[in-house]
């Protein structure tokens, strides 16, 4: 595997040598997105709340879809029991988005046993999921 470089000039006499097979893409890294915390951006809780509910709600309908997503600290608030976005959180994991809910976060708050999507994850999964992302979206 590696870069070759085929040289030849006109009139010169053929060399035996193989042609290496040409390049083939690299293997697409995921895309993950980073969900700290139940609102997104800082300011307005309320307007926070909102915005992270409509995010959600409109990566059910555009693409690329991400690979991975990361619910940290008071983000894995949406991924249990009585959630406004459940129905989304689901709708992305049936099209095949892995939800991973930081178990030490649940457990903080109390809520591990209510989580209704995705599944515990601890930090060396996130860890090992972040750094081996193309690309990580934080919310």
């Amino acid at each position: 595997d590696g870069i070759y470089l085929h040289v030849s000039k006109t009139g010169a006499v053929p060399d035996d040598t193989p042609v290496p097979a040409p390049l083939t893409e690299s293997p697409a890294r995921p895309t993950v997105v980073l969900i700290p915390g139940d609102s997104m951006g800082r300011g307005d809780d309320e307007l926070g709340g909102i915005l992270i509910r409509s995010f959600l709600h409109t990566l059910n309908e555009v693409e690329p879809l991400p690979d991975t997503m990361i619910f940290l600290n008071a983000g894995v608030k949406l991924t249990v029991e009585g959630s406004p976005v459940l129905e989304d959180l689901a709708g992305l994991e049936r099209r095949g988005v892995e939800i991973l809910a930081c178990g030490t976060c649940l457990g903080h708050f109390g809520i591990k046993e209510k989580i209704a999507v995705g599944e515990v994850s601890n930090m060396y999964s996130i860890a090992e999921t972040l750094l081996g992302a193309q690309k990580v979206v934080a919310v």
